[in-house]
């Protein structure tokens, strides 16, 4: 008996979702049956993501805006119960990195990181909660953590501190509105294969392929794919976890594990 994961009826905006795992989860989404806004400040790509979707028969939208500021979370929001009639799924996937120790990162580098990672997420869901309660009567906020908002990592003071924050808000988040009916859980990556890790390695000055082959001391021998974290995307966005929330679900080929 097939097990049927459906979001038909549902319209969901991702952050982020010009590339990478923010892309794979819009397109992850609409090929559930959602309705799919993409946002992000990267109008060619996210471009790119929304003719992907339309391509598999989904219905998307660019929204272009910068999530660290409050009048352009709203104005996304407003513009996905403009276009849908309603929200019920929101992924706060976009973030960034800078791959430096307290010595070495400027003050601009830490700002920046905690308005896209952390501040975000408080605005994006600020507007996203009252569209939620008033338009869907329930909703499921999926937030992207790291492995590195649970355990440490080197060179990576500001983005180890911003997900460690994501993790914990979430918690927190659930807490509060869980009674509303809107669940709030992180998905959690360990190393996946995007423009950001790429970047990472570039930043280290580490060739691709010796950065790469540190995937296979983990459990699973891989690095991650961006559609591996859609899929728990989808099953948080999904009726399958209806009685999760608060989770933070580590998606790392079982780097953490041990």
């Amino acid at each position: 008996m097939a097990v049927d994961v459906s979001l038909d009826g549902r319209a969901a905006l991702v952050t982020g979702g010009a590339s990478g795992i923010g892309r794979a989860a819009a397109l992850r989404l609409a090929e559930a049956g959602a309705r799919v806004a993409v946002m992000d400040l990267d109008e060619p790509r996210g471009l790119e993501t929304v003719d992907l979707i339309r391509a598999v028969g989904g219905d998307a939208v660019l929204i272009v805006g910068d999530v660290s500021r409050d009048n352009e979370a709203k104005s996304a929001v407003n513009a996905v119960v403009e276009q849908f009639g309603r929200l019920d799924v929101l992924c706060n996937n976009a973030g960034i990195i800078r791959r430096r120790t307290v010595l070495t990162l400027t003050e601009e580098d830490w700002d920046r990181v905690m308005a896209v990672n952390v501040k975000s997420i408080f605005l994006m869901s600020r507007a996203a909660i009252p569209a939620m309660r008033g338009t869907a009567g329930r909703g499921s906020i999926i937030n992207t953590g790291s492995g590195w908002g649970i355990t440490g990592g080197a060179d990576a003071v500001v983005y180890c501190a911003s997900k460690a924050a994501v993790v914990n808000m979430t918690r927190a988040m659930a807490i509060d509105h869980g009674p509303e009916g809107i669940r709030v859980n992180a998905v959690s990556p360990g190393d996946t294969d995007t423009g950001m890790l790429r970047q990472e390695a570039h930043e280290l000055g580490q060739a691709w392929a010796d950065f790469e082959s540190g995937s296979k001391e983990r459990p699973l021998a891989r690095l991650g794919q961006p559609r591996d974290i859609a899929d728990a995307v989808l099953f948080l966005a999904s009726d399958l976890s209806a009685w999760v929330t608060g989770a933070n679900l580590v998606v790392d080929g079982g780097g953490l594990a041990g």
